[in-house]
């Protein structure tokens, strides 16, 4: 496999460039393939690109991007202490939810990606990450809030499920849950130092 060659993000990220095996790239503009520091003790990991990540080439850059950076920094963090990707690389026509396929065809760089980041806690945002990441088929209300394992090179990592900014912007009533899970990281941040 391509990405199990890639030693470093560099090499990963070459390695997607040149990967042709998910359909999404022939639509899509740019790679978004992370932003954040290389390796972080946070990974955070959300769906899919959408129209502001696509012209940038880069995760979470457009409103739901500027308020997941508000709420890292409300608990202390900001982009050198966390690594944020997708589990698709690149836009969906429409903004659609990633189809099984597409998640599938880009899994193996993920878990490399998440080998390399090496990270001590993952977060998924939103629900198709969380089914993704965290291997899952309840709702994101049902996930959100819970800590689980994820094994990342045979390591158990902690790692939790929280609402997708984007989710947040439209649905102004659920930050209160936000905020909640936010505090529950910070804890683990924090007893983890």
């Amino acid at each position: 496999r391509i990405s199990r060659q890639a030693l470093t993000l560099g090499t990963l990220e070459t390695a997607l460039r040149a990967f042709d095996g998910c359909g999404l790239k022939a639509t899509a503009t740019n790679l978004c393939f992370y932003r954040g520091a290389p390796q972080a003790r946070l990974m955070l990991i959300g769906e899919a690109p959408g129209r502001d990540e696509d012209l940038a080439g880069k995760p979470f850059v457009g409103p739901a991007g500027q308020l997941l950076d508000k709420m890292l920094a409300a608990i202390g963090l900001d982009e050198t202490h966390v690594h944020i990707t997708n589990v698709v690389y690149w836009r969906p026509p429409g903004n659609r939810t990633p189809t099984p396929q597409e998640t599938l065809a880009c899994r193996p760089f993920l878990e490399r990606q998440m080998e390399l980041v090496a990270p001590d806690f993952v977060i998924a945002l939103g629900g198709a990450a969380a089914k993704e990441v965290l291997g899952v088929t309840d709702g994101i209300m049902k996930l959100r809030g819970k800590w689980r394992q994820v094994s990342i090179s045979g390591r158990m990592v902690p790692a939790m499920a929280m609402l997708h900014p984007a989710y947040l912007l439209r649905t102004p009533a659920a930050k209160q849950n936000a905020w909640a899970d936010l505090l529950s990281l910070q804890t683990k941040l924090l007893d983890a130092d």
